[in-house]
């Protein structure tokens, strides 16, 4: 099979690179029509504002709040924040008992439930369970009233016999019977439940509708190491449409589930259930069917998809040490504004025009595929942060802005190391095209070790650095990985096509790639022809190319020299 000629490379990458823009341009147009997203990016805090929420610590009376446990909420809450992908938050502490999270822009229902839910999950066996009345009965209530005991209060009289297990009717004593009677669902929507002692029953509801009587926790998310979101599937592996979410459970964990799923098949209905309870709530009561021993069960609900990963992600990063109240939630201005954001524009605009000055100048005519190329990388970096910003709620700070502007010289770097390379093998006496080639071959490798070294140092800074510093990790980090596809699919590419026109192929002294002004030495067969001397107006040009070479070649030519005139005495 004949070997593709370089015209044939050049319009693969390109075909390739315009499929690159084409699924990019694909897939924001899908975020504008389906997912409320916009062309431009979003703005991060600094430069577009935000809400800020105080969250209150509650405690019991006669309590307090340690710095250690605020310090672990920010710590939950961040992690929480950023795993839903807003960018650019900030959560910190106020005074002895409040948490600040600041979020640019204007938070939903759902992020606000991700931000402040304890995220308390246990599993506790089933031993009553009971439709849901609107009317409790209660003794001694008029009418309109209801009793509402706290589904956290502990019985008032221990079992009268000492239960055997978790799933043991002897927990329920006849206080714990009438409390269960007369307890009324709509409690829990006058504010967060208190979550029973583990060691205790507990009564709670299931959506309003049905109410349970369970006994002490037998496995608690403390021993959750991971938990993800997705559609619950059938036996077959076909997804049901209904959503669900599936955590991991350590060795203990899994011990403890494995334990309890044996039980829980061999009781009746309702004590063959097992009710997952959530910050003192039932999400779901599902029937043990058969032993679970890999500790990792699917918990499924009332879910929608966004519902699942809320609880997905609030499980994976664990529960909240101490609950939280919102106090306030209030609109802030953007620390910077639309003036900074504004003069880092500028600025990179004229280090921009610097760059394209400066290869017009070095590269004459060559120098336009560099103003193209950062053409095409600008696009291309546009795309990529407005996708990332409609689908991951990533958001551009001025620290980001840097990282953009940074990567202008980045990027020109590898053009020049490129150019430079091309132009040694032109040198070297090698026709353009061959030149072309090989010296992509010698500066793809050394533009691959340059970004590798910027790519590491990006990652770095975004693991280690604090949250402004990782904007601009962030889009350095980008904008390398762009440099790279850039300088493949399109530099190289439009090079390869160049060498095939005249204007370049001549040497015009307007290309830039003039063999007689770069100080060429041409060959003979296989052999070195013997550099003629140049005239005069050619002196600039061969003090060029003495001050090019390498100390190999200065080393070779001085041995030359030694060697001729050895044989002239």
């Amino acid at each position: 099979m004949a070997r593709p000629t370089p015209v044939k490379k050049a319009s693969r990458a390109l075909i390739w690179l315009g499929i690159l823009f084409l699924a990019l341009i694909g897939a924001n147009v899908a975020q504008v029509t389906f997912n409320d997203g916009d062309w431009t990016p979003r703005l991060g805090l600094d430069l577009e504002g935000g809400t800020q929420l105080i969250l209150a610590a509650q405690v019991a009376e006669g309590e307090q709040v340690t710095g250690d446990q605020l310090n672990q909420a920010v710590s939950i809450i961040r992690q929480r924040v950023d795993a839903a992908g807003v960018a650019e938050a900030e959560v910190t502490t106020q005074g002895e008992r409040n948490v600040v999270v600041s979020i640019p822009g204007e938070p939903d229902e759902a992020t606000l439930q991700r931000i402040q839910s304890s995220a308390r999950l246990d599993f506790r066996p089933v031993l009553l369970a009971d439709v849901a009345s609107d009317d409790a009965i209660g003794d001694g209530t008029t009418d309109g009233e209801t009793a509402t005991p706290s589904p956290s209060a502990e019985p008032e009289a221990t079992p009268t016999a000492e239960p055997t297990g978790p799933s043991d009717l002897a927990w329920v004593t006849p206080e714990l019977q009438e409390q269960f009677d007369t307890f009324s669902c709509d409690s829990l929507d006058e504010g967060s439940p208190e979550v029973a002692p583990a060691d205790q029953p507990l009564v709670t509801c299931e959506d309003d509708t049905i109410k349970y009587l369970l006994g002490p926790v037998e496995v608690t998310g403390e021993t959750i190491t991971d938990a993800t979101s997705g559609q619950v599937l059938s036996p077959q592996g076909v997804a049901t449409g209904v959503w669900g979410v599936y955590p991991e459970f350590n060795e203990a964990g899994t011990a403890q589930f494995r334990e309890t799923t044996e039980r829980l098949i061999n009781l009746e209905s309702p004590r063959n259930q097992f009710a997952i309870v959530l910050d003192g709530r039932v999400i779901s009561a599902p029937i043990s069917q058969a032993v679970i021993t890999d500790g990792k069960p699917v918990i499924s609900g009332s879910f929608t998809q966004e519902s699942a990963k809320v609880l997905a992600d609030q499980l994976k990063f664990g529960a909240l040490p101490i609950g939280f109240e919102l106090q306030s939630q209030e609109a802030i201005s953007a620390t910077l504004g639309e003036s900074q954001l504004a003069s880092g524009l500028l600025a990179g605009l004229i280090g921009l025009i610097l760059v394209v000055v400066y290869s017009l100048i070095q590269y004459r005519t060559l120098g336009l595929v560099t103003v193209f190329s950062l053409v095409v990388a600008a696009g291309l970096t546009y795309l990529v942060v407005t996708y990332l910003s409609n689908a991951q709620g990533y958001r551009l700070s001025l620290a980001g802005v840097a990282g953009l502007i940074v990567a202008i010289g980045i990027t020109a770097d590898s053009f020049i190391v490129y150019f430079e390379r091309v132009r040694d093998e032109l040198r070297d006496g090698r026709s353009l095209e061959s030149s072309v080639e090989g010296g992509w071959r010698r500066a793809f490798r050394t533009i691959v070790a340059s970004d590798s070294v910027n790519f590491m140092a990006a990652v770095v800074l975004f693991l280690l650095a604090a949250a402004n510093v990782r904007g601009f990790a962030f889009t350095l980090g980008l904008t390398t990985l762009v440099d790279l596809a850039v300088v493949a699919l399109f530099t190289h590419p439009m090079l390869q096509l160049a060498a095939q026109t005249r204007f370049f192929r001549q040497g015009h002294r307007l290309s830039g790639l003039d063999p007689n002004a770069l100080g060429a030495v041409y060959r003979g067969r296989a052999q070195f022809r013997t550099p003629v001397a140049v005239a005069p107006r050619n002196t600039k040009s061969s003090r060029e190319a003495e001050r090019r070479q390498t100390i190999a070649e200065r080393k070779a030519a001085e041995l030359e020299n030694a060697s001729a005139k050895g044989k002239d005495s």
